[in-house]
């Protein structure tokens, strides 16, 4: 506790837990994946030519990714953001990835 960043972190910890989940960075990274995929999805779902042949069960893939995002995938976007040097492009180039693998 004595090298924790701020009270909450340190001393409080134990009245914070619950909201890791939210605040932590783990948290930042799921959102900004929630919202990129949101926004995907909505633009699939309105008559753009170049997401016309795009599979409706590859959506619902992405979502499922969205579901189950883990602490790894987290991870991963951390590994590709120490080469990219930017933390939303880092997510792009994630979700890039798992397009591949659709």
């Amino acid at each position: 506790m004595l090298k924790a960043i701020s009270p909450i972190d340190g001393r409080y910890a134990s009245k914070t837990r619950a909201l890791v989940d939210y605040f932590s960075e783990y948290a930042l990274i799921r959102y900004r994946v929630l919202v990129e995929i949101t926004y995907f999805h909505a633009l699939c779902s309105i008559p753009l030519p170049a997401l016309a042949d795009f599979p409706e069960e590859k959506t619902s893939e992405l979502i499922r990714l969205l579901n189950n995002f883990s602490e790894k995938d987290a991870e991963r976007i951390k590994a590709i953001e120490k080469t990219t040097n930017h933390d939303v492009k880092a997510v792009e180039y994630f979700l890039k990835e798992a397009f591949q693998k659709l």
